[in-house]
């Protein structure tokens, strides 16, 4: 278990519904501890670390290692909030302000 470096507090994170290996089997997950359930539960709607951290309530830190765990079993996917914004048809500026300001007051 490592902290991933490319999980950002704003990285968007999303439960894959039917994970499946490498080969296209069904993927069938390693052992999962109760913090594991309960962060795929949550982002079966986008999340964003700081929001799954939060929901949690443990340390960013902790959360980025259950993240990655989940991450390298397939289960949970995630991507840049940006990516997501071009797919949108482009980013709210007022919104993003507004994101920050939210993530500075945590």
């Amino acid at each position: 278990m490592s902290e991933r470096d490319d999980l950002t507090l704003i990285t968007l994170l999303t439960s894959v519904p039917a994970p499946v290996d490498a080969y296209g089997a069904p993927a069938r997950p390693g052992r999962l501890q109760p913090e594991h359930r309960m962060i795929l539960d949550r982002c079966r709607r986008p999340a964003a670390v700081a929001e799954v951290a939060a929901d949690l309530d443990l340390p960013v830190s902790v959360t980025k290692i259950l993240l990655g765990d989940l991450v390298e079993q397939g289960l949970l996917t995630a991507r840049a909030p940006i990516s997501v914004a071009r797919a949108a048809g482009g980013a709210d500026r007022s919104l993003l302000a507004a994101v920050r300001e939210g993530l500075r007051r945590l």
